[in-house]
């Protein structure tokens, strides 16, 4: 246990000096979304690969509807469908002068023809007035077959969408650092790419502790508190970009503890543990890792701190295990819990993700309150608050205590008084911490 006092600066600086991204390793696209490149993705093909049209309609050529109207229309005949999949007209047919093929969205462009009527602007073959849709193919001659009465022309290229006019050979697709989301995954489908090099998505074990606890959905006997905290920080995982795995409530007893942390290394890349880091005579944490650190190897084991801050005073940080896993210990306060999450284990989630930015977004915003708030002096606090992004404004929810579970589920954003102030009135312009 330190005997002084860390900043929440200091510790974080710690923390986050200790962890280095992930290795790279490759991956199929479905099991890259959330994970960051770790190379620039080149395109090796054109999207489109080939000319097509935009419409289901009638490839035709535009000098043959030069002032088509709906009182006279151009008479065009019919020889014959493009389908999308398909490479044309068969037996490689180019459309001549007054004929037309009937084309599906997506479809090529056959050879001869130089734009796309949208089968709106034509009888679709019926003889009658404006057609609203294609008539399907067994319905010859009206179909594939016949003719088309064209009641507008048309300009060169409407309708088509070019070879390339999203992306062309040689053209930066993704560049390295960036996130791969479901758009991401699409372009690199889109482009022939069926694995791609990334850095995986840290894998983060969260532990409860506390003889108190019970789990959600069962009966509560004397003494006893459901266990939220480690919901809401396998939640907070995941909403960091982490696989996360929820392991349900120890009890105070330190070689269990123990051997369930030793269990879980095989899967994790981050142990997250909740509870137990205090003074009082049941801090399991403390009693089971205090001497878990390897003297032959310099940093490790679990250092247990007091930070300047509130909530979250107490705090652990190590590594433990043969891969010297990081390893965050959290106050069991649920608001100590949460909040020392976000500013702690988060960025650490992001950094092993090779993540430039690892923070939530902080902006200024005047306190909107009805007296003024007070903190501790010598501590850094974060009180929970909603934050107004056209008025500027943040307002407190709640109450200071660590148990306020309600109104951290109200809030979006943490409001940050810092060390030498103890107290800030309404209007004070203050530094805020966005959540959502």
């Amino acid at each position: 246990m330190s005997s002084t006092t860390w900043s929440v600066d200091e510790h974080l600086d710690d923390i986050l000096g200790a962890v280095r991204p992930l290795e790279p390793i490759e991956l199929q696209l479905h099991d890259a979304q959330g994970c960051v490149l770790v190379e620039d993705v080149v395109v090796e093909i054109a999207l489109p690969p080939f000319d097509n049209s935009s419409m289901d309609g009638y490839a035709v050529r535009v000098a043959d509807v030069e002032g088509a109207d709906e009182e006279f229309p151009v008479v065009l005949t019919v020889i014959g469908d493009v389908a999308a999949g398909s490479d044309g007209l068969p037996d490689g047919r180019a459309v001549g002068p007054g004929e037309a093929a009937r084309i599906m969205t997506g479809a090529p462009l056959p050879a001869g023809a130089e734009a796309v009527i949208p089968v709106e602007w034509t009888d679709g073959g019926t003889g009658g007035g404006p057609a609203e849709t294609m008539h399907p193919l067994s319905d010859a001659p009206q179909a594939a077959g016949g003719e088309v009465r064209v009641h507008r022309p048309v300009e060169a290229r409407a309708h088509v969408r070019a070879r390339g006019s999203d992306v062309k050979p040689g053209d930066l697709a993704l560049s390295a650092g960036s996130v791969v989301g479901p758009p991401q995954i699409g372009l690199l489908a889109a482009i022939g790419r069926s694995t791609v090099k990334v850095r995986p998505r840290p894998r983060v074990v969260v532990i409860s502790t506390g003889s108190e606890l019970v789990q959600p959905g069962e009966e509560l006997t004397g003494g006893q508190i459901y266990d939220s905290n480690s919901f809401a920080l396998t939640a907070a995982a995941k909403d960091a970009g982490a696989i996360a795995y929820r392991v349900g409530a120890v009890t105070d007893d330190a070689d269990v503890l123990r051997a369930t942390i030793e269990d879980q290394l095989i899967r994790a890349d981050v142990v997250v543990t909740t509870g137990g880091v205090s003074v009082g005579a049941y801090d399991v944490v403390k009693e089971a890792l205090s001497s878990v650190g390897d003297e032959d190897e310099p940093g490790s084991g679990i250092d247990f701190r007091k930070l300047a801050m509130q909530p979250g005073k107490p705090q652990g940080f190590g590594s433990i295990g043969p891969d010297h896993t990081p390893l965050l210990a959290l106050p069991g306060n649920p608001v100590s819990s949460y909040i020392s999450f976000e500013l702690f284990v988060r960025p650490v989630i992001r950094t092993l993700m090779g993540l430039s930015d690892v923070h939530h977004p902080t902006v200024r915003a005047t306190l909107k309150a009805d007296k003024a708030l007070a903190s501790p002096a010598g501590r850094r606090q974060f009180l929970r608050g909603t934050y107004d992004a056209e008025a500027g404004t943040v307002t407190p929810v709640g109450g200071s205590g660590s148990h306020l579970v309600a109104a951290l589920a109200r809030a979006d954003a943490l409001i940050v008084l810092p060390e030498d102030a103890t107290s800030a009135e309404p209007g004070t312009d203050t530094e805020v911490i966005l959540l959502r």
